[in-house]
């Protein structure tokens, strides 16, 4: 039995987009085509592959098996592709990233400069964007790799196709205005005002968990954005929970970050895709360097 590991890959994006027409439009190949590569498929294997039904296309068991084929295969050739990386000196090309505002300051700036010495055909392009609109760029091809809060909805599972990546633990920290008593436990935070998170910000979680078993008064004021955190304790409307980094050097008069006991840590991953052709050389190496430089950094306030 010869299988075509090319016949795999495209059985695998079957699975990963949920059908045969959203497949196409990620291998750039019409559905006709798509669908002869699963049909030749079939006939090598002598068994059904895809249970083809109205709002979409379902693995069968056979299918199942030669999907987690596919991704060995993937998973070996990207470790093969970095590997050859390391070998060569010579990087080029360009690497779109997707990050929030404290890794854009504290990671990806001062990286962009030194990539640059490093690396003069490489260049490193940052975008601003939210995790859901930066998912939706990676899967599209627009951005090469995005950094997410593993603590965020988006962060709990690598979406398919994408492989997730450890980048950095920094602890979560207690930013309160600077006249406050210094807490030494969390159990000192029960009678202070404290500020409300979004849902789907990380903090919430950390921010939940802080604030179990405490008898503190339902916040007033909430936060999505670290900055707007800063600057509501800042005015002296609450204390908040923050990561170590989005205080680093940008610390307002009149606020202080207190680390406790017990407030846990904030992982940050970088997610990028996996095919048989990603994650392409450059993007290795910005990903090693972004690894890097994360271990430079110093989270203790």
């Amino acid at each position: 039995m010869d299988i075509d590991a090319r016949k795999l890959a495209v059985l695998l994006a079957v699975h990963r987009a949920g059908g045969v027409l959203a497949a196409a439009d990620v291998l750039h190949l019409t559905p006709s085509a798509v669908s002869q590569q699963i049909a030749r498929l079939e006939d090598v294997v002598g068994v059904t592959v895809l249970d083809r039904q109205p709002r979409g296309a379902v693995l069968t068991q056979a299918g199942r098996v030669l999907a987690e084929a596919a991704e060995r295969i993937e998973s070996e050739l990207t470790d093969a592709r970095k590997a050859l990386a390391a070998l060569q000196g010579d990087v080029t090309g360009t690497v779109v990233i997707s990050a929030f505002k404290t890794v854009i300051r504290m990671l990806l700036v001062p990286l962009v400069h030194r990539l640059r010495e490093q690396f003069p055909g490489l260049e490193l392009l940052i975008r601003e964007m939210d995790g859901e609109k930066a998912q939706q760029e990676l899967r599209s091809g627009a951005v090469d790799l995005i950094i997410l809060e593993a603590e965020s909805p988006l962060g709990h599972r690598a979406a398919r196709g994408t492989r997730d990546v450890p980048v950095l633990e920094e602890p979560w920290v207690v930013i309160m205005p600077a006249a406050t008593p210094l807490p030494v436990s969390t159990a000192d935070l029960e009678h202070l005002t404290w500020l409300g998170v979004d849902p789907d910000a990380a903090a919430h979680s950390a921010t939940e968990q802080a604030r179990r078993g405490l008898k503190a008064a339902p916040p007033l004021h909430s936060y999505y954005d670290y900055d707007v955190a800063l600057s509501l304790v800042s005015g002296g409307l609450g204390i908040a929970i923050v990561p170590a980094l989005a205080v680093l050097g940008v610390l307002p008069d009149g606020v202080k970050a207190v680390s406790l006991p017990g407030l846990g840590t904030r992982r940050l991953i970088a997610r990028h895709r996996t095919t048989r052709s990603e994650p392409r050389k450059e993007v290795l190496t910005v990903l090693d360097a972004i690894i890097a430089s994360a271990a430079e950094l110093d989270t203790n306030v």
